[in-house]
């Protein structure tokens, strides 16, 4: 426990509160059992830190890593016990999918310590729900995605772009955006780094290696976290790699399984679990249209890789510009709205707004007799009537 709370006190002096994201505000602390899962590179452990430099003021705080060697040797259960017993108020439990036991020991902390909050982080790719004990009636679970483009605009120049909802950009987009050039003198140039290297804190560090420490956080997500979630063998988890290269030189596509699957040598169940796999690990983004039904083996109709940066990181030296356009967009709504490919345009959000997204030029023809129907378009700064530049949907979180 000593060596426990000298490590503690290490990560807190490290842990600055001047960069927070968007979820630290979002989150209702008053929940017993809170869970908060993302990619692996987006700010979990930070959160964690930042939040018990709040709480530890006033109330005895914990933090672990459940990765921690302590954890060979000692159960979870028992250590909650013990700091229950000294008077502990809330623990901070990080990377839990590391941990075998961790769904069954985190309900029976939750059932035998009732003055006990918890507050943990897992990987995205884990499913709270298939645990060995389900924790979903009991958690209040959040989803931490990567940089939007608003945070990247605090954090690099500490600029406040307002955060707003989808319905208030689509009927106010006009007095948005001049809102933002008041506070930001150039937000297509800025919006232009964001998209090559602004989606990860790593750019606050050394830009110059941003693209190196994406391929570590990559490398680690394919060989330590989804093994340690799918309990992958080395030879599966190399297959998994080598699927998303084939995705990032082509995406996004319509894949072909069949020729897929005999192009990387793997069975066609393997590869659709694969892909599901890479889109629970925010690798990628598998999108459908409205009226397909999307069951554990259905295939998706279109991939992307799951945000810009991974593009520069992963494709070829030329990144074409629709894609990145098509990829910042589809990125910028997941997890906050519901998001289906198009019948008649590209994108169609909550079954009710029509987006076609292209370049400053793009017409309305296409999209014009539909209602509900909006042209986002790149490189201009204020829109007009039913244009809406692409830079805004950066606002949303």
């Amino acid at each position: 426990m000593e060596e426990l709370i000298a490590l503690q006190q290490l990560l807190l002096d490290s842990t600055k509160n001047k960069y927070q994201r968007y979820l630290l505000s979002e989150i209702d602390w008053s929940n017993r059992l809170i869970g908060i899962k993302g990619a692996r590179g987006t700010g979990k452990t930070t959160i964690l830190l930042q939040r018990l430099k709040e709480v530890i003021k006033t109330t005895e705080a914990m933090y672990v890593s459940l990765d921690n060697l302590y954890f060979l040797e000692n159960t979870l259960f028992d250590f909650a016990k013990q700091f229950s017993l000294l008077g502990g108020t809330h623990l901070f439990l990080d990377e839990v999918h590391k941990y075998p036991r961790w769904s069954r020991e985190i309900k029976l902390v939750y059932d035998h310590f009732p003055n006990l909050q918890i507050v943990f982080t897992s990987s995205s790719i884990l499913e709270i729900h298939k645990g060995e004990s389900d924790l979903s009636r009991r958690a209040v679970i959040y989803a931490l995605k990567e940089l939007s483009f608003r945070e990247f605009i605090l954090f690099k120049k500490q600029n406040k772009l307002p955060k707003i909802k989808l319905e208030e950009l689509l009927s106010n987009h006009k007095e948005i955006a001049k809102q933002v050039l008041n506070n930001t003198s150039s937000p297509v140039k800025e919006f232009k780094d964001y998209l090559e290297h602004g989606a990860y804190p790593y750019f606050l560090e050394n830009q110059k290696s941003y693209f190196q420490k994406l391929h570590q956080t990559i490398n680690l997500i394919l060989e330590i976290d989804l093994n340690a979630v799918e309990n992958l063998t080395y030879t599966n988890s190399i297959k998994i790699k080598k699927l998303l290269v084939a995705i990032a030189q082509s995406a996004p596509f319509t894949p072909n399984i069949t020729k897929l699957s005999e192009r990387l040598g793997i069975t066609r169940i393997f590869l659709l679990e694969a892909l599901k796999s890479l889109n629970k690990a925010e690798l990628i983004i598998e999108l459908h249209k409205p009226t397909t039904g999307v069951g554990a083996l259905t295939k998706p109709e279109k991939i992307f890789l799951n945000n810009t940066n991974l593009m520069y990181a992963l494709g070829s030296n030329q990144v074409e510009a629709g894609t990145l356009r098509e990829t910042f967009f589809v990125n910028q709504m997941k997890h906050l709205y519901e998001i289906h490919l198009s019948p008649e345009a590209d994108f169609l959000i909550e079954r009710r707004y029509t987006f076609e997204v292209g370049g400053k030029n793009k017409k309305r023809k296409q999209i014009e007799d539909i209602k509900n129907s909006f042209i986002v378009r790149d490189d201009m700064e204020i829109g007009g009537l039913n244009a809406i530049p692409l830079y805004l949907f950066g606002l949303l979180y």
